[in-house]
């Protein structure tokens, strides 16, 4: 993972660095969000390491309403890229326990339905009067592979993991499996930021970064003041104010507004409730717009690498809405610039 101060330290080159250099932000293993895909993807016996656990808890997922859940598989060995097929068996067994132990009552002899039962586990959290829900979105396209995005309150976003849905009906249910299962995992009480897990993760985020000198130390400061401002959501929750401040560094406005001289208390503070809109996507798109201006072919590049890291995120089951994000507002400054030239 990268890890990385806030702000960007060094140099006044041009920000479009290459698709492996743009998320800065310090964003240690434990903090993605609850993406349970890369925890839940080997179910060999020889992998099997030891059991997932966000703050150090090895204890099973359970839930005072739901009953117990099951204890998600060890993770896959680093830099091991599972199969598509082994992504689907994970995905179906996890689900399929979901379903055998906490929603015997709700669909009594009844296949799952997982797209509504997705809606229910949120909707039991996140009432229809609040105005938040679950949101889907299906990637253009007239014919098979079908692909379908689908949003969790939180700002958290997953989709299809298989390459060969046949219909827009079966990619949004695969999309619904890997929210669900992420959501399940997500319930557990270790995964909900407190003093206690903000405390280990400080501590394990200082290990990881080894010493690094002041700028790994600003970014593990600032990691714990964006945790601060979240006690009492879960991982999933923070997702929004997450991906908020990665694409603010991978547009360069953060490294704006360190040469005002704001403080990342102050910037933190303003985007604490900061929701991505069509106005941060649109004011993002111009800067891009005007970096096309100064080097011609900047944008497709871009766009084709973000495109290509969203399609590998999406077949590993990783959390998306970073990747997603950066697609929609290259697409967005790169269809305004062909109108401009026609």
């Amino acid at each position: 993972m990268h890890r990385h101060q806030l702000y960007d330290s060094g140099g006044s080159g041009s920000l479009s660095r290459g698709s492996g250099d743009v998320q800065r932000l310090y964003y240690p293993p434990h903090s993605q969000s609850g993406s349970l895909m890369q925890q839940n993807l080997q179910q060999q016996p020889d992998s099997a390491r030891s059991s997932v656990s966000t703050a150090g808890s090895t204890a099973p997922l359970t839930n005072p309403r739901r009953g117990r859940l099951p204890t998600p598989p060890p993770p896959p060995p680093p830099q091991e890229i599972p199969s598509s097929t082994a992504l689907e068996e994970a995905v179906e067994q996890a689900v399929s326990a979901y379903a055998r132990h906490t929603l015997q009552q709700q669909y009594p002899n009844q296949q799952l339905n997982v797209v509504e039962a997705l809606q229910d586990f949120w909707r039991d959290r996140y009432p229809p009067e609040s105005g938040v829900g679950v949101t889907y979105e299906s990637q253009a396209g007239y014919e098979p592979p079908y692909v379908c995005f689908v949003q969790l309150p939180g700002g958290a976003c997953f989709a299809t993991c298989s390459g060969s849905c046949a219909s827009k009906a079966e990619a949004r249910r695969s999309a619904a499996k890997v929210a669900l299962m992420n959501s399940i995992f997500n319930d557990h009480p270790a995964r909900r930021i407190t003093r206690e897990f903000i405390d280990r993760a400080v501590a394990e985020a200082s290990t990881s970064a080894g010493g690094g000198g002041g700028a790994m130390e600003a970014g593990v400061d600032a990691f714990r003041l964006m945790l601060e401002s979240n006690m009492g959501r879960t991982m999933l929750e923070f997702q929004e104010m997450m991906t908020v401040f990665q694409l603010l560094h991978w547009n360069g406005s953060l490294r704006a507004m360190r040469q005002r001289n704001c403080t990342r208390s102050e910037v933190i503070a303003h985007y604490r409730e900061r929701r991505l809109d069509d106005d941060m996507r649109s004011q993002m798109a111009l800067d891009w717009i005007a970096r096309e201006r100064d080097r011609p072919g900047l944008l497709r590049r871009e766009l084709t690498d973000s495109q290509e890291q969203l399609l590998n995120a999406r077949l590993q089951g990783k959390e998306l809405r970073f990747y997603k994000e950066k697609c929609d507002i290259l697409a967005l400054a790169l269809s305004q610039c062909d109108e401009c030239q026609a």
